[in-house]
């Protein structure tokens, strides 16, 4: 394990920003006034960060907040860790190119290095990397394209409450309808297929047998000559569903659908950028369930913060021309430089297991919660990506037993925790699960007072929405 001066966000007072709310209100108004209405995590946090190290974010009013958000997961280590700021600071001094198309440098040689080390042996074996545009929605794009190039096929396999992204192809495979309702005709080769999830199922059965008729309904589906689907050429699947809610998939579902695209020559795309890199306590989200995917998306974390994205594939399926997936920014030394340290330390310092057993406690306190709270509903997650749904207390519960979501008063929680110096998100389909993405150096002290801020949190927003 990392020693404390590696995981603690402890800051330095002595040189904290002097607090300037006018000069704090004023950004936030200038960026009402200029900024795109499509803006969204700055309408629900009304923050101006001027320095962050480790779990803490400074704002430019002085006060200082606990991060579960950690950039959507993306900041594996925290903010400005010593060894992602050190490996800057060696390009930076080196006289490096910073922009490098997808010409071959030593940064992207080692960072290609350590991206294989920690790969499953058995898919590192056969994989080769590209190289995507910055972001996972270009991944995922670039995934797709190849597996419909490899295959002959059109068609895609996708799952209820996924979300892939907002470029066009990612779009069409995510479940979310709001954004893609002013985008018609997006998703015209895509099948839809349940996600197990338990306390909403989909079936309304719940527990293992609701996986168990997620599997055999997506099986019979695709067995049947008059279902209605042609081949496809891959199922998209997300590990944990984390904007869908914090939806772990079931490990034995997970090979069920292994078996089910072999049999079907379909191929099987795990979209791991936000359980990849220790986040769910294995380094890749598959890893529980020991299937290996035919493809690999991975963004977020893998980039130490800087914006990476890369898919990994088995050989065989290397069957692009030279430029049928290119970007501009693919090439970006630092991202490089800085995901391979991140991975690395993430290796030694063993901290996908810590995510694991520190994810367990967090987890089992968030399940107390249901017990002291009305509106506190299912708690779950796997590693450190967690979630809790907030419920209507005074709804009508569906055949499982399951409550209503509260969208309106886990926005209360939300604000409520923000309030108290924790920034927490929500998702899920009604935006109502409050989601945990701490970044895996928490500290034991750190996650002991997220977790007492959000029951407080919870309990003040009952009593001022509930009567």
């Amino acid at each position: 394990m990392a020693d404390s001066a590696m995981l603690s966000s402890d800051v330095d007072q002595a040189s904290a920003p002097v607090p300037d709310r006018a000069a704090m209100r004023g950004i936030l108004d200038r960026q009402e006034r200029r900024e795109s209405a499509a803006r969204t995590y700055a309408r629900r946090f009304p923050v101006v960060p001027v320095r962050a190290h480790g779990m803490t974010v400074e704002g430019a009013d002085g006060r200082c907040y606990l991060d579960c958000l950690s950039g959507a997961g993306t900041l594996a280590l925290g903010h400005n860790h010593p060894v992602v700021v050190d490996a800057l600071r060696k390009v930076l001094d080196s006289g490096r190119m910073l922009h490098t198309l997808d010409l071959a440098t030593p940064e992207k040689d080692d960072f290609t290095d350590a991206l294989l080390a920690g790969l499953p042996r058995a898919f590192a074996e056969r994989a080769r990397v590209q190289f995507c545009g910055p972001a996972g929605t270009d991944a995922v794009e670039a995934a797709l394209k190849l597996s419909q190039t490899a295959t002959g096929r059109g068609g895609l396999l996708a799952f209820t409450g996924a979300y892939h992204g907002m470029t066009l192809g990612a779009l069409a495979v995510s479940g979310g309808v709001a954004a893609k309702e002013p985008v018609t005709g997006i998703a015209a080769d895509v099948t839809r297929l349940p996600f197990p999830y338990s306390y909403r199922c989909p079936f309304g059965i719940g527990g293992e047998q609701g996986e168990h008729v997620a599997a055999e309904y997506a099986a019979r589906l695709l067995d049947d000559p008059s279902g209605g689907v042609t081949p496809a050429a891959a199922l998209l699947v997300e590990p944990v569903q984390g904007e869908g809610g914090v939806v772990p998939a079931p490990d034995g579902w997970l090979r069920r659908l292994r078996e089910l695209t072999a049999r079907h020559g379909t191929l099987m795309i795990a979209d791991e950028v936000q359980t990849g890199a220790g986040r769910t306590g294995a380094m890749w989200g598959v890893q529980h369930s020991g299937v290996l995917p035919d493809i690999m998306v991975m963004s977020k974390a893998i980039g130490g913060g800087l914006p990476l994205a890369v898919i990994a594939y088995r050989d065989d399926l290397d069957v692009w021309r030279p430029g049928a997936h290119a970007g501009t920014f693919r090439g970006t030394t630092l991202a490089m430089a800085a995901g391979a340290a991140t991975l690395r330390f993430i290796a030694a310092e063993r901290l996908a297991e810590r995510a694991a057993e520190l994810g367990e406690r967090m987890l089992a306190r968030l399940r107390e919660l249901r017990g002291r709270f009305a509106s506190a509903g299912d708690a779950r997650g796997r590693g450190l990506m967690l979630g809790l749904e907030i419920v209507d207390p005074s709804g009508e519960p569906d055949a499982l037993g399951a409550l209503p979501a509260a969208p309106l008063l886990a926005r209360r929680v939300q604000a409520e925790a923000l309030r108290a110096g924790v920034i927490v998100e929500l998702g899920g389909r009604h935006d109502a699960v409050v989601r945990l993405l701490p970044p895996l150096t928490i500290t034991d002290e750190e996650a002991d007072r997220v977790l007492a801020v959000l029951a407080d949190a919870i309990g003040t927003a009952e009593r001022r929405t509930l009567r």
